[in-house]
């Protein structure tokens, strides 16, 4: 079993809320990430898949396909955007790096897959203390 690794980096601007809190209920719990007029990141976001190695190809999958996906799926509907009002795939999430995480992994678990290897990680880098780890359900 071979893991490869895509890494990939976008700055995208969000706030933490809930839409039917009061400000006062956001920042009592999430503190300065709910100040309304949003704040912004520099992610970086690591793509990890897993499969054989193709005897005929050496490849576990095109790294230029995979970057096809993830560009087409993720970057480009994330990068110098607003991630709460911008996305897609984010409409009516709470935007934290969880949450972030966890809907990138569903956008494009099924396009690497076609290309017989499997999604292992979503990782994403919030700021250079934070970041999470997604395996999947």
């Amino acid at each position: 079993m071979m893991h490869i690794i895509r890494r990939e980096r976008f700055s995208a601007a969000h706030k933490l809320c809930r839409e039917n809190w009061t400000e006062e209920e956001n920042l009592s719990v999430f503190g300065p990430c709910s100040h309304p007029n949003w704040h912004g990141h520099n992610y970086e976001l690591f793509i990890t898949v897993k499969g054989d190695i193709d005897p005929e190809t050496g490849f576990v999958i095109n790294l230029k396909d995979l970057s096809k996906i993830v560009k087409h799926k993720i970057i480009d509907k994330v990068d110098h955007r607003n991630l709460n009002l911008d996305v897609d795939f984010l409409e009516g999430k709470v935007t934290t790096s969880e949450n972030i995480a966890v809907a990138m992994w569903e956008e494009i678990e099924a396009d690497i897959s076609a290309f017989g290897c499997s999604l292992h990680c979503v990782k994403l880098v919030e700021t250079e203390n934070n970041m999470v780890e997604y395996y999947g359900k």
